[in-house]
């Protein structure tokens, strides 16, 4: 909106012209191994040592990278059960949960919260948060949610990023988007820089291929 605004200034002499740069497209730069990711997911998954909400909020960000504010904000509401299947509404149309998610997502839905702050909830209006904060009825924040994740050893950047560019690599931008709720430009950014990353991959590869052929006993 400056440019435009400089640009209107400009053209009836309130200023001189100026000219203003446009911001770089950014490419991630904080990624996760994906063997550290999955080595992540399956400690949030079946440590009982780490608290429970921790397990599951590592968890949905290894998995889906959603935002952090989009994962705070999450309800009882949010979650579909149903025969032996439960999904999970992060965007438009609902992920399916592997059961040891959905288990420790219902456990948070389902169990009791800790000290006086149950009482206060009780008298909140509204669905009862996932991830609570200390003001009763309210989600916890952001940033204590990030250094929650982050004193346990899930980096957050990293962890999301990771999600985004796993699932972009093998998803449309507009299922992407649908099924994440991240914007569809956002999921249109992630999907090019995937499919860009893959195809540098096959190429060094074949070039690797190129320059050591493989040997063998050839009769």
């Amino acid at each position: 909106m400056i440019r435009y605004f400089l640009s209107w200034t400009a053209s009836r002499e309130l200023t001189r012209k100026l000219t203003v740069p446009s911001i770089p497209q950014q490419e991630p730069q904080v990624l996760l191994d994906e063997d550290d990711r999955w080595r992540l997911l399956q400690r949030c998954l079946t440590d009982d040592t780490l608290p429970l909400d921790v397990r599951a909020a590592g968890a949905i960000t290894l998995l889906f990278g959603p935002s952090t504010e989009r994962l705070c904000n999450l309800t009882p509401d949010h979650l579909q059960v149903g025969g032996k299947h439960t999904h999970l509404m992060l965007g438009p149309h609902p992920v399916l949960l592997h059961p040891r998610l959905a288990g420790l997502l219902q456990q948070l839905a389902e169990g009791p919260l800790p000290g006086s702050r149950a009482l206060f909830a009780q008298a909140t209006p509204g669905p009862r948060p996932l991830f609570p904060g200390l003001v009763p009825g309210k989600p916890t924040s952001t940033h204590a949610m990030t250094q929650k994740l982050n004193r346990h050893g899930i980096s957050v950047r990293a962890a999301r990023n990771s999600a985004l560019a796993a699932l972009a690599a093998d998803l449309p931008s507009p299922i992407l988007a649908d099924l994440t709720g991240i914007h569809r430009h956002t999921a249109i950014r992630w999907v090019a820089y995937a499919r860009r990353d893959w195809a540098e991959y096959l190429a060094a590869r074949a070039e690797d291929q190129r320059e050591s052929p493989a040997t063998g006993d050839h009769r």
